[in-house]
């Protein structure tokens, strides 16, 4: 099993950035690579959920199924269903923690996925590549609607 794992501090609380990533379809209000998010059985915030996501620029499509979903530890948890990526099973894990002497927000992003040896580290690549532009996508997001005179506490 490979781990794949990104981090980001956000120039936000942890509970603003907890409300935006919250919503199982929202993504593509904040993550550049997703053109649209579908939810094709449950709510936003039902375990057991499917999301049908389909990319930016292209013509490829993933249905995702949230499995878990935790207000107090801020963290949602999710698997791939279909998808055309070289894997046999995948399950993410999005989280948001406070940065206490900041008081910003600490997103991590993590899979765990199964693959064969010879498509390992190209999965890897691609899940970094996704997941870090996504942080990147949320640091924008909130430098962007934060004042400039208003800095981080501290």
């Amino acid at each position: 099993m490979a781990r794949t794992y990104v981090s980001a501090v956000v120039p936000a609380t942890a509970e603003a950035v907890w409300q935006l990533v919250r919503p199982f379809d929202g993504l593509p209000q904040w993550h550049p690579a997703i053109a649209a998010s579908e939810l094709e059985e449950g709510g936003a915030t039902t375990v057991g959920a499917l999301r049908r996501l389909s990319f930016a620029g292209g013509d490829t499509t993933v249905l995702e199924r949230l499995t878990a979903l935790d207000d107090t530890a801020r963290t949602v948890i999710y698997e791939l269903v279909e998808h055309p990526f070289p894997v046999r099973r995948s399950v993410s894990t999005l989280r948001v923690l406070p940065v206490t002497d900041t008081g910003e927000a600490f997103v991590e992003w993590s899979a765990e996925s199964e693959e064969d040896a010879a498509d390992s580290a190209a999965a890897q690549t691609l899940v970094e590549e996704l997941y870090g532009s996504g942080l990147s996508a949320l640091r924008r997001h909130f430098a962007a609607s934060r004042p400039s005179h208003e800095a981080p506490a501290g």
